[in-house]
């Protein structure tokens, strides 16, 4: 299967393509199956690729910030 440029394969999926930074943000994060390859500066993707969304994120857990696990880790439960 020939493969083809971001630009291209955005110009044929999209009404109004991405710009080129979400285009390469997308294929640094996965969002695009099967994954561009990258040729110097130029990614190349299969002309039947699609677009993924990511899977939602895990979700926070109260107090699971950096500094409260510092804190929990220096003082004990009692700090919060």
């Amino acid at each position: 299967m020939p493969k083809m440029t971001l630009e291209e394969w955005a110009a044929d999926q999209f009404r109004t393509p991405p710009t080129q930074n979400t285009l390469r943000r997308w294929a640094r994060e996965g969002r695009i199956a099967p994954a561009p390859v990258k040729h110097g500066r130029s990614y190349y993707v299969e002309a039947d690729a699609y677009y993924s969304e990511p899977e939602k994120p895990a979700e926070r857990i109260a107090g699971g910030s950096l500094i409260s696990r510092i804190e929990k880790a220096r003082h004990g439960t009692k700090a919060a």
